[in-house]
């Protein structure tokens, strides 16, 4: 197959010929998911002329500074939907410049497709080939097909330094609208259901951009004694279910979020015994990968493969052997709600806070300052057989604790929270009353170093609220972070 199909070429131009359709005040949807495949060359000639303003970027999740940061630096940006990892960017939105919409993953494409939002002017995706049938993406989909389904015109970046054996490893399949949206017909992970390519006609594409910009590698923090024991306790969590009854012997699909965390705990499946498990997520990332090579995974569904430089290279010099166990889908089949809940899937995600009832805080620090983003957490949390939230019981070496007496923001109810793990041990929050959750909570995931302080807030809520239920000290319930904004600990 050749890059770019002989009856294309003449669309072949320069990113800054290219980034001329671009207008002031226009809406672009980018492809791209966890810095992974999104376009560069345009975006950065679109920052160099400096000619179009006040833009509005749709994105499936975060992408590169060559378009989060720059956009942002030039002063091109306005408004930004999806999940967001990007530093300028970050800082643009707590504060106040870019105005930011905190969208599911799931929900993102499925609203494009409905046309609830902005319409999209020109969409932006990178590629490994174009043909006339359509685009073959790099590797990740994310919200691309989307993007381009929707767009009045698409603008493609065929990169050169992608893999020609990343073609036939997508699986691109239209859920279709309400009241007539098709059944997903996914019953394991490696189940193939739609095409290769997302379909777009020859007339929609205005330009062709060739590039060979590589994206930099994904990044992780090392491993520490702390996450190795997280894993270590979501490893044992499983097993004991396993020996229980309640999973067989080779448990429902994983999925992990995007983080160092979540990275470790997949990790410790290393040693865990288990083989041929499989995985059914929206990232790929660097243990997962290594899982993969050695035998413990034997097939990954995903909507990114994102890995470090070692791991990349493995992926892309060994990419035929690959082939047959990852498959690359887009975010509203990736994260669909009737696929998670069908296979069962394990959700292993990452907060930022738990309180003592099991609500979870996964994007303001604080409150009020917004982190990333939601992502897909609240659609695997919600909809998977079992929802694991997995954190380390302290931050900011100790100044923070993760168990607090209430999230100063709530992104996923305790009733989408099954089980919390930290590295001191296991909560099971399954089939609790609240007063029971705090209970276990305390004695089981909190940092010794805060449970006197969480015993006494829950014992002056269970002698002082209205409702005995969810008792809570509203006076107080608080001001651990107001402590922590005052004086820089939340220790009293």
């Amino acid at each position: 197959m050749e890059r770019v199909a002989a009856s294309l070429r003449e669309k072949i131009m320069p990113a800054q010929q290219a980034a001329q359709f671009i207008k002031s005040q226009m809406t672009l949807a980018v492809s791209g998911f966890t810095n992974v495949s999104y376009p560069k060359a345009v975006p950065t000639a679109l920052v160099q002329s400096g000619h179009a303003r006040d833009l509005t970027l749709i994105v499936g999740a975060a992408v590169g500074n060559e378009i989060d940061g720059a956009l942002v630096r030039a002063g091109l940006l306005k408004r930004r939907y999806g999940h967001q990892s990007n530093p300028d960017l970050r800082n643009a939105i707590n504060g106040g410049s870019v105005l930011f919409s905190d969208i599911h993953i799931s929900e993102l494409p499925m609203n494009m497709n409905q046309k609830t939002g902005p319409r999209i002017d020109v969409a932006i995706v990178e590629c490994t080939a174009v043909t006339e049938d359509g685009l073959y993406f790099g590797a990740s989909a994310g919200s691309a097909d989307a993007a381009v389904r929707n767009a009045d015109k698409v603008i493609v970046e065929v990169n050169e330094t992608l893999p020609m054996g990343l073609v036939g490893m997508h699986d691109i399949f239209d859920v279709g609208l309400p009241p007539h949206a098709k059944i997903i017909p996914i019953n394991k992970a490696s189940d193939r259901i739609g095409t290769p390519y997302m379909p777009c006609s020859p007339e929609k594409i205005a330009a062709i951009v060739l590039t060979r910009e590589q994206e930099p590698a994904q990044k992780f923090k090392a491993i520490t004694p702390a996450t190795r024991k997280i894993g270590e306790n979501v490893v044992q969590f499983i097993q004991k279910e396993i020996a229980e009854g309640r999973l067989p012997k080779n448990p429902g699909p994983i999925q992990s979020g995007v983080g160092s965390v979540g990275n470790a705990v997949l990790a410790s499946l290393a040693s865990s015994g288990f083989r041929g498990l499989s995985m059914y997520t929206e990232v790929m990332q660097d243990a997962a990968f290594g899982l993969l090579e050695t035998g413990v995974l034997d097939f990954v569904s995903t909507s990114s493969v994102a890995l470090c430089e070692d791991s990349r290279k493995r992926f892309y010099d060994h990419i035929e052997d690959f082939r047959s166990r990852i498959v690359i889908r887009p975010n509203e089949v990736s994260n669909h709600p009737e696929v998670i809940r069908r296979l069962g899937v394990i959700a292993l995600n990452t907060p930022i806070e738990v309180d003592l009832y099991g609500n979870v805080n996964s994007t303001h620090i604080m409150g009020t300052k917004m982190m990333n983003g939601l992502g897909g957490s609240g659609d695997f949390a919600r909809s998977g057989r079992i929802s694991i939230f997995a954190t380390e019981s302290l931050a900011k070496n100790g100044l923070i604790s993760c168990i607090v007496p209430i999230v100063s923001h709530v992104d996923q109810p305790e009733h989408d929270v099954a089980v919390v793990v930290t590295e001191q041990g296991i909560a099971d929050l399954r089939w609790k009353a609240p007063r029971e959750r705090a209970e276990l909570l305390i004695e089981n995931c909190a940092h010794p170093d805060y449970r006197p302080m969480l015993r006494n807030y829950y014992e002056c809520a269970c002698k002082n609220a209205a409702g005995k239920h969810t008792p809570h000290d509203l006076a107080k319930a608080l001001s651990w972070h107001q402590r922590f904004l005052d004086t820089g600990t939340m220790k009293g």
